[in-house]
């Protein structure tokens, strides 16, 4: 079964830290960019980070310094250290595949259209 799957979140304190694991079974994900995205109640999906096949990473400017992607090709996952959470981390946390052909993250990295395989999810919540 093609499909993937995050996992990491749960209820933390503002000032800490955790680190998101976004596994992927039936495939491999180094052939692909991949995304995460957030999405808080009322909001709108958010793309907080990007890595490309080449290791390139980029980052939303609201979580630049503070979010960290990484992968692990002998895991077949994508990891999203968060540090320094904040109140306004909290949301669902999704991992998903670009749909280019290059696995290069694009410059709408952060455009949800951008991709095509998504997981179910992580809650994340900060909150003192």
């Amino acid at each position: 079964q093609v499909q993937l799957a995050e996992s990491g979140g749960g209820l933390m304190q503002p000032g800490g830290s955790l680190r998101l694991s976004c596994v992927a079974s039936g495939f491999t994900l180094d052939y692909y960019a991949i995304g995460w995205f957030r999405q808080a109640p009322g909001k709108e999906r958010e793309g907080v980070s990007c890595i490309s096949r080449d290791g390139s990473t980029y980052y939303a400017d609201s979580v630049k310094g503070r979010f960290t992607i990484s992968r692990d090709s002998a895991k077949n996952t994508v990891f999203l250290q968060i540090n320094s959470l904040k109140p306004e981390d909290t949301a669902v946390y999704y991992c998903a595949t670009d749909r280019g052909p290059w696995g290069r993250c694009s410059g709408s990295y952060q455009r949800p259209d951008e991709y095509d395989r998504w997981g179910q999810g992580t809650q994340v919540t900060v909150s003192s």
